[in-house]
C-alpha cells in the first residue's frame, strides 16, 4: 500500500484497517477497499482529505 497524498510507502499500521503515513502525517482508513484519508489537527481532531482525490485515486488494487 502506498499514500495517495505522498506517494509513500512508509504507512504503519494504527488499528484494524487503520493506518498513519510517516511522511505526511495523515490518517488513512481502509472501508470497502476505498482509503478514506483525515489530516491530525494540532487539537488532535481530524480533517477530512477525500474531497481532494477522487474514489479512484483513493481505492486499492488487487
Amino acid at each position: 500500500m502506498h499514500c495517495p497524498n505522498c506517494k509513500s510507502k512508509n504507512i504503519g499500521r494504527i488499528g484494524n484497517q487503520h493506518y498513519y503515513c510517516w511522511e505526511c502525517f495523515i490518517e488513512l482508513k481502509l472501508i470497502e477497499n476505498v482509503l478514506h484519508m483525515d489530516q491530525v489537527e494540532e487539537d488532535g481532531s481530524l480533517s477530512s482529505l477525500d474531497d481532494l482525490f477522487t474514489e479512484e485515486d483513493r481505492t486499492l488494487q488487487g
